[in-house]
């Protein structure tokens, strides 16, 4: 998300490799050979900047939808983006997607057999604001069977999608909810090497962000870079899971 010549990457250890042994559809898509680095050019690193000229009003509000409210436990998700100098970064695209409260995405290419709610999208975005801070309302998302292996359960989790100055700056990474059973268990969640990067990766309640008597609030900071980085998706494909 700098405006630098070129991006620092991550030390090594936060984020997930691109092949991970048990986490079975990395092994066709992960690179056999090691990358190589190539610079970025000019017009990576300037634009096309996407921001808050993309938003339309309730699009970081996910409860409602096609006229209806959506099922489920309301819940709103907050936080702020920041460098690794803890100075927030405004203006960045922050866009979610994620399963319904029962399980399933609204996408054709989801086929469990979980029920769809027609006033549940699953998408949404927003933009920073001065002080690097995000909100969505949406519903809390269900765990689900994807075949990764014998009887292979997804935690419940949200995937974001941030977007700074330019195409080159567009990092992935989920947010999990405390005391989830199912983590201890999930390949994606454990390809992160480091525990405590791991633990970055999930939300925290808070009663701040809590809305009396409609949602309760959860609290999700992402750092871009530095020892206390939010662990990022490298060469994982981005898609339902």
């Amino acid at each position: 998300m700098s405006t630098l010549p070129g991006y620092r990457r991550t030390a090594e250890g936060v984020d997930p490799p691109y092949g991970h042994g048990a986490y079975t559809s990395t092994h066709k898509r992960a690179p056999r050979l090691a990358p190589i680095r190539i610079a970025h050019t000019l017009s990576e690193i300037t634009g096309p900047r996407l921001g808050a000229e993309l938003l339309s009003d309730g699009d970081g509000d996910l409860t409602h939808f096609a006229g209806g409210e959506a099922l489920g436990e309301r819940i709103v998700v907050t936080g702020r983006v920041l460098d690794e100098g803890e100075r927030p970064v405004s203006n960045a695209l922050v866009e979610i997607w994620q399963a319904n409260s029962a399980g399933r995405y609204a996408h054709d290419v989801d086929q469990h057999d979980a029920p769809l709610d027609p006033h549940f999208s699953g998408v949404g975005r927003v933009a920073t604001d001065a002080d690097g801070v995000y909100r969505f309302a949406t519903i809390k998302p269900a765990a689900y069977p994807w075949k990764n292996h014998f009887n292979a359960w997804r935690p419940q989790h949200i995937h974001f999608s941030l977007f700074g100055p330019g195409f080159a700056t567009r990092l992935i990474t989920q947010m999990y909810f405390p005391g989830d059973p199912l983590l201890k268990l999930d390949p994606i969640y454990l390809s992160v090497p480091d525990p405590a990067a791991r633990e970055r990766l999930v939300c925290a309640f808070d009663i701040e962000a809590t809305v009396p008597e409609r949602a309760l609030g959860y609290r999700f900071d992402i750092v871009l870079r530095g020892r206390v980085a939010t662990p990022l998706e490298r060469g994982l494909d981005g898609g339902l899971r």
